[in-house]
């Protein structure tokens, strides 16, 4: 099979993914569009799992990681509506995909594993928007210290065991992350709450 040929098939199977997926599902801005049609999802996989890269589901990717369902990007960068002059401070989920969606749309992207976030080792600097590829249960604290005032955080979180879109702006120095709406994420457990002794 051509080079052209994979290429051909795959612009395929990302447009079915926009109309199958994520317009249905509320995403039309065009700047998600555009980007999750440019950006080819197999390309972040490895080549036993490329054949699952539209799937409307995430992909387990062991140790490494995960990539996560396309809806859950889609509503994640429509729920961020990334400027050009942010400064981004990306959590990786292990691919570099969500990163290459982000960098044409934003000034500067800054990435950590997922195991430094957690243990709060962020890199030096403040940002203006802070994107968490995955769902969390716990906020650690560097990333108050790391969002600038009115800065925007958008992640997944982990409530009662039901995965969420989540945000929160940083006012007044703090920040919270509040529910925007029930979505199927992967979770990060280096972000679990420390689990309490119970006595019977």
């Amino acid at each position: 099979m051509s080079n052209t040929t994979i290429s051909r098939d795959t612009t395929a199977a990302r447009k079915a993914m926009i109309d199958s997926q994520l317009r249905t599902s509320g995403v039309n801005e065009e700047f998600v569009l555009a980007r999750m049609l440019a950006v080819p999802r197999e390309d972040y996989l490895p080549a036993d799992k490329a054949s699952l890269a539209y799937i409307d589901r995430s992909i387990a990717l062991g140790e490494a990681g995960h990539l996560a369902a396309p809806l859950f990007y889609g509503k994640l960068l429509l729920e961020a509506a990334p400027a050009p002059t942010d400064r981004v401070l990306l959590v990786e989920g292990g691919t570099g995909y969500l990163a290459e969606l982000l960098r044409p749309l934003v000034a500067e992207v800054i990435t950590v594993s997922a195991a430094d976030a957690a243990a709060g080792n962020l890199p030096e600097g403040t940002y203006s928007l802070i994107l968490i590829d995955g769902a969390i249960e716990q906020l650690p604290e560097a990333f108050g210290a790391a969002l600038e005032e009115n800065g925007l955080i958008v992640s997944g979180l982990l409530l009662r065991k039901v995965t969420r879109l989540a945000s929160g702006r940083k006012v007044a120095g703090q920040v919270a992350l509040s529910p925007v709406e029930d979505l199927g994420i992967p979770v990060l457990h280096g972000f679990d709450r420390p689990k309490s002794w119970t006595f019977s």
